[in-house]
């Protein structure tokens, strides 16, 4: 009888924790009036969550950056403080500026703004800001590349390395095959030196998709992008360095998708590690349409076969978190409503083993929401931000989410 009722107990217990997830009042943390954009979630040094974004006017072109501190896990968020040095950021939902809050109060604010390069007319330029006393006051922006050949450098992303050093990767025009694409770089700071001498780590990238950087617990930098394959084909790879960025492996495919396209997705993928290996996912038209997800149990030797994650053949723009071990990856794609086409954030929750829980819709069909970012919060939660259409403008919200 005791063991029937230990059995009971422990199947209540799985039962919570694969509960609903559950989706607390939205929160529109950008300013009332200006246009917001490209949302990002970090954390301070102490840990608390923090959201970045870009505001401008609406009649503008470029704007500066924001951010919002949250003292209560995520319910409620400080009123935006901005960061002057950041003055001509242009707004760009894939070529999103990134925060990061380095050991001893120092921040750094990586963004995109344009080259004006005759070399290219859509050319543009990764600047980086840097403040030494935890966002109260910031140094000039500085580019992140001073090579005078390289005139384009954009998509890029940062990360905390176990040392307490930043590092970012980029794509770049400068390389050396007549193939096309970009080449990927890789750097990491030094101090208040800001980045050191950059790294070419892959030639012949997708040229305006996003990259993504993830440090794992033990230290091993993995990088996901879009590569062109055999001059034509637009599948996503993967690279892992296990000495810190010195070096890094031969880009691998996640998944032979084979999609031939002569053009630029503009959706790169994302990626998340948990104690049963690495998880990915992305967009293709390749072998299927939509957003696709994989996971690695060999730290990026073989994949498993690819699933949809959404019945919508357009849903794009996936990101990813794990939280206590499970899997939250979200995206947005589009909905009837009306006479028209909103946009929506739909949801997978996962097991440990990838193993689909939950999935369903966090916005409304009537609004129209896009480009979310997640991350994990303390406790079974994660935050969600995104960007909201409010009339002729924008605006950046977050909702807390109760994994319960």
């Amino acid at each position: 009888m005791k063991g029937i009722v230990a059995v009971m107990l422990l199947m209540m217990m799985l039962s919570c924790r694969q509960g609903k997830l559950q989706v607390d009042e939205a929160v529109v943390v950008s300013q009332l009036g200006k246009d917001a954009s490209c949302p990002f979630i970090t954390r301070d040094e102490q840990g608390k969550p923090v959201v970045s974004w870009i505001e401008k006017d609406s009649s503008a072109d470029t704007g500066l950056m924001y951010y919002a501190v949250s003292n209560d896990n995520g319910h409620t968020f400080s009123v935006p403080m901005v960061i002057p040095t950041s003055a001509g950021v242009f707004p760009h939902d894939e070529n999103l500026p990134k925060l990061l809050f380095k050991p001893g109060g120092m921040v750094i604010a990586l963004f995109g703004v344009e080259a004006n390069d005759p070399r290219n007319k859509y050319a543009g330029k990764v600047m980086y800001t840097q403040s030494f006393d935890n966002g109260k006051t910031w140094q000039a922006a500085v580019p992140l590349v001073t090579d005078t050949a390289g005139y384009d450098q954009r998509y890029f992303d940062m990360a905390l390395l176990p040392g307490g050093e930043a590092a970012a990767i980029w794509l770049d025009n400068r390389k050396t095959t007549n193939a096309e694409g970009s080449t990927l770089y890789f750097a990491s700071s030094k101090g208040r030196e800001g980045f050191g001498t950059a790294m070419p780590v892959a030639t012949t990238i997708c040229q305006c998709c996003r990259t993504k950087m993830y440090v794992a617990g033990n230290g091993d930098i993995h990088l996901a992008y879009r590569d062109i394959i055999n001059d034509s084909i637009r599948d996503m790879v993967h690279q892992v360095s296990t000495d810190g960025g010195k070096s890094f492996s031969v880009p691998v495919r996640i998944s032979a998708d084979n999609w031939v396209v002569n053009g630029c997705p503009h959706t790169g993928p994302t990626l998340t590690a948990n104690s049963t290996g690495l998880h990915f996912a992305w967009f293709t038209m390749g072998g299927g349409q939509g957003a696709f997800y994989c996971r690695s149990v060999d730290n990026g030797n073989t994949y498993t076969q690819k699933e949809s994650l959404s019945k919508a053949p357009m849903a794009k723009h996936p990101q990813m978190t794990t939280i206590n071990d499970q899997v939250l990856i979200v995206w947005d794609e589009p909905v009837k409503w009306k006479n028209d086409f909103n946009s929506r954030i739909g949801f997978q929750y996962k097991a440990a083993d990838g193993k689909t829980l939950q999935a369903g819709i966090l916005t409304t069909d009537s609004s129209y929401a896009n480009f979310p970012v997640i991350s994990a919060l303390k406790g079974d939660k994660a935050l969600l931000a995104y960007k909201r259409r409010d009339g002729n403008r924008s605006e950046v919200v977050v909702d807390q989410l109760n994994l319960q």
